[in-house]
């Protein structure tokens, strides 16, 4: 192993170290902020505040148990149970109930003669502020469930062969709907458009014909509410004729609305599947849209519908529905649409079906040609999915995994897909209560989209203890009346303050406090500030005096006016708090207002982890440092380049000639240092003709220095390390005159230095090609960058390039706009 190799090995093991020793350091102060930190429990000062404050928190409702061990009455559970001088404790747990759970099965097979698709019913939860109760939601959609599909279709005049179409294949949908499942019933209605210009024509003559052999417009009408006989559905569609309006959107989502929330005119039953099959050509209008028509009144998704004639009574009254409004109706009643549209609006409505839970969009030929495949492709889409939704309160956070047949639990998910009627998913369901609701019992629902089903979560959220409940009013345990006895501690009346209510609210200075929250002034670290934590958050505020937690360890204790100071919390240096008893203590620092550290003699810094002495950093020679660097803290701090614990190493210095040079000329010339530092040299200096040989060394070449001779001259020596550690040097006196001014090889630029340590180039060859690999990486690195902008930038524009080139702009005038003057022609004029 070369010189070189034993330099990388050791360079290694001091970073090792170093890093270690830092992280060590970093634990152990980590862990003593989470041992101050990680109990948020002290600052409640009820019991109902103490069980919100985290699942953790414990009140203790012994009567004297705060006043006899001046321990919090709110802790962490495993403080008051650890320490056993509480008995009995306030510590609402997690309760789980299920309250119905009938077995899923198919219409006839359970106990109840409908089907059941979702287990279980009803769950009652009781959980504390920031805690969560787990429950499992299984779902199957059964077989033969009932299906109530209503057909809704767009009538205007571009329907007229889609229309003819579904004339002659009307009986054939009935008839696979019915293959599909045997409970099956079957409605129709159709939309055209509101009868208010400018989206249809309103002279008398187009508002009884809008065109040929068309029907009189209308916005909504329900031809036949949901039935059995599906024959019915052959004779009503043939009964109907296309009517006509002006703008190519059409009132789609006033049908959609009206279907969906007229129950008893639709005819929807509460157990069924319910799907509404709508067909268009074109665009729908929405909510603003019916300002055009001077209908201005916000739709508010009651049903209009005319018992008798079928009409939207109120299309002209209220505005389109917006997206969100119809989707929230459609999502109360359990309605999934399918959107069977032509080619050219596919893209409008997947986007509208997005907005939409549960729909699904199918391309219909032009001729509606497809629909009864459509409708059976769709169907079994929508019965191959299952998708959980619910409508807990902003205070309730529900997170799901779904379990979806033989896949792997799916975190953050509530869809399964790909599933056959009779099979069975199941969804792991975790309830937060993220804080404390405005009512202590809340209700919400989990239930599969497009299902009459769902599973009723009851939630008690505990934010109050029941102790609260049964105080005890002018308790003579409150010094002699003077408060309540609620939870085992005093809640004081007007005037009064205090543990035990001892303390009065008429101070000195004629200030009157009504409760022992409001003299806590002096109890706060800045008295101006509401803000500021009472004691710090570690004591409790007696008649205006801070009286300090006490720990369960007795060693530690923590002090200070407002409670801010401890002897535990200070600052650590070899993971030992203030570097061990024998360097410093923790102490409350007054001025600053914290613990700190006190030093012991020959010890400073914030860990006392400094020591004042020197001895560690003499060099062998007896200089501090060698020299050539600066004692800290007893270590030395070397100037470049030595190295060492004495700075006596120097891997990129030629030999030690430089080491010695000052002790060398300081003895046989008195100059270089002072004479108090030349005599702690640990050098000898013999003075030769001519120099010895000693192991085989090279002599050290310097000039003579100036003002002790002609400063041409050099002189030379070598060295050698004696048994008791004495350097002995070999001193030639100078011979010869360089005719120069000194100059040389030396490496500290006073003089030429002719030895070479071998590992100098060695050393050399290592740094020069270490920098010249990370240059050449670094331009490696530019050139890639480069290289991947410039081809970005040539895609770019090559993309603006054919854009511009298949750019086609066309005039177009704004449809309402009115021209500035009109001529208007008096009939009577000249007669």
């Amino acid at each position: 192993m070369d010189k070189m190799t034993r330099y990388r090995q050791w360079m290694w093991v001091g970073i090792t170290l170093s890093l270690l020793s830092t992280m060590c350091t970093m634990q152990a102060s980590a862990q003593d902020a989470q041992n101050l930190d990680d109990n948020p429990c002290s600052e409640a000062s009820s019991c109902g505040d103490c069980i919100s404050l985290d699942p953790r928190c414990a009140w203790c409702e012994d009567q004297g148990y705060a006043e006899e061990t001046n321990y919090p009455r709110c802790d962490l559970i495993t403080s008051l149970t650890n320490n056993s001088l509480c008995q009995d404790i306030a510590f609402p747990q997690t309760a789980v109930a299920v309250e119905q759970n009938d077995p899923l099965s198919d219409a006839g097979e359970g106990p109840s003669t409908e089907a059941v698709q979702v287990a279980p019913q009803r769950i009652k939860l009781k959980l504390r502020p920031k805690e969560t109760a787990n429950l499992r939601v299984s779902v199957r959609q059964a077989r033969d469930y009932p299906v109530d599909l209503y057909y809704v279709m767009d009538l205007s005049r571009s329907m007229q062969d889609d229309l003819d179409n579904l004339k002659d294949l009307a009986k054939i949908l009935a008839q696979e709907m019915g293959n599909i499942t045997r409970n099956f019933r079957l409605g129709f209605g159709s939309f055209v458009e509101k009868t208010v210009a400018p989206f249809i024509n309103t002279a008398p003559e187009s508002l009884q014909q809008p065109c040929p052999g068309c029907e009189a417009p209308y916005n909504f009408r329900n031809h036949l509410p949901l039935d059995v006989n599906t024959d019915l559905f052959s004779v009503k569609v043939n009964e109907t004729s296309v009517s006509g309006n002006l703008d190519r959107p059409e009132a789609g989502l006033d049908a959609l609305m009206q279907v969906t929330v007229c129950k008893d005119q639709i005819g929807w039953l509460p157990r069924a599947r319910h799907i509404v099959v709508y067909t268009s050509d074109d665009a729908f209008h929405f909510a603003g849209d019916g300002k055009l028509g001077g209908v201005v009144q916000p739709n508010n998704g009651e049903c209009h519908l005319d018992p008798v004639t079928g009409y939207n009574t109120k299309a002209n009254e209220y505005d389109y529905p917006s997206i969100g409004h119809l989707n929230f109706r459609m999502r109360e009643q359990n309605v999934i649409p399918i959107f069977a549209v032509t080619s050219t609006n596919v893209h409008l409505y997947q986007n509208l079906a997005h907005f939409i839970e549960g729909s699904t969009v199918g391309t219909l030929a032009v001729d509606s040609s497809n629909v009864v495949d459509l409708i059976k492709d769709n169907y079994a889409t929508i019965t191959s999915r299952v998708e959980i939704v619910d409508n807990a309160p902003e205070n309730l956070a529900v997170r799901y995994v779904s379990r979806c047949l033989n896949e792997a639990p799916r975190p953050d998910s509530r869809v399964c897909t790909g599933l056959r009627l009779g099979e069975t998913v199941s969804f792991d369901v975790s309830v937060e209560a993220t804080g404390c609701p405005e009512t202590e019992i809340q209700k919400f629902s989990i239930r599969p989209i497009g299902f009459d089903e769902s599973v009723e979560i009851i939630v008690e959220v505990a934010c109050n203890c029941e102790c609260e409940a049964f105080g005890i009013p002018n308790s003579e345990y409150c010094t002699n009346g003077n408060g309540t006895l609620s939870c085992g501690q005093c809640a004081c009346n007007a005037g009064r303050y205090g543990k035990l209510c001892e303390c009065s609210g008429m101070e000195d200075a004629g200030t009157f406090f009504r409760d022992k929250n409001e003299n806590t002034a002096s109890c706060r670290a800045n008295a101006n500030a509401t803000s500021s934590v009472v004691c710090s958050g570690r004591g409790e505020c007696i008649c205006g005096e801070c009286v300090c937690f006490e720990r369960q360890n007795a060693n530690e204790i923590i002090s200070g006016r407002h409670c801010e100071c401890d002897n535990f919390s200070c600052e650590r240096h070899n993971s030992e708090l203030c570097g061990g008893l024998d360097r410093g203590e923790c102490v409350c620092d007054e001025k600053r207002r914290r613990s700190a550290c006190k030093c012991r003699p020959g010890y400073v810094g914030n860990a006392c982890g400094c020591s004042t002495s020197t001895t560690a950093c003499l060099a062998s020679n007896g200089l501090i440092c060698n020299g050539r660097g600066r004692c800290n803290c007893n270590e030395c701090t070397c100037d470049s380049p030595f190295q060492g614990d004495t700075c006596e190493v120097c891997k990129t210095c030629i030999g030690k000639c430089s080491s010695y040079r000052p002790c060398v000329e300081c003895q046989v010339y008195g100059v270089d240092i002072s004479p108090a530092e030349c005599s702690k040299c640990n050098v000898a200096v013999v003075i030769e003709k001519e120099l010895p040989t000693v192991n085989g060394s090279s002599p050290c070449v310097f000039p003579v220095p100036e003002g002790s001779n002609n400063c041409s001259l050099t002189y030379s020596f070598v060295y050698e390390t004696l048994n008791n550690g004495t350097i002995l040097v070999h001193f030639e006196e100078p011979k010869e005159c360089t005719g120069g001014d000194g100059g040389g090889s030396g490496t500290d630029g006073k003089g030429p230095i002719i030895e070479k340590d071998a590992s100098g180039s060695e050393i050399l060859i290592f740094v020069v090609s270490t920098v010249a690999v990370i240059v050449l990486i670094g331009i490696l690195l530019l050139a890639l960058l480069k290289a991947v902008n410039v081809v970005r930038d040539k895609r770019e524009y090559d993309r603006f390039q054919k854009e511009q080139k298949n750019a086609v702009w066309e005039q177009a005038q704004n449809p309402i706009y009115k021209q500035a003057t009109s001529t208007f022609i008096n009939p009577t004029y000249g007669k």
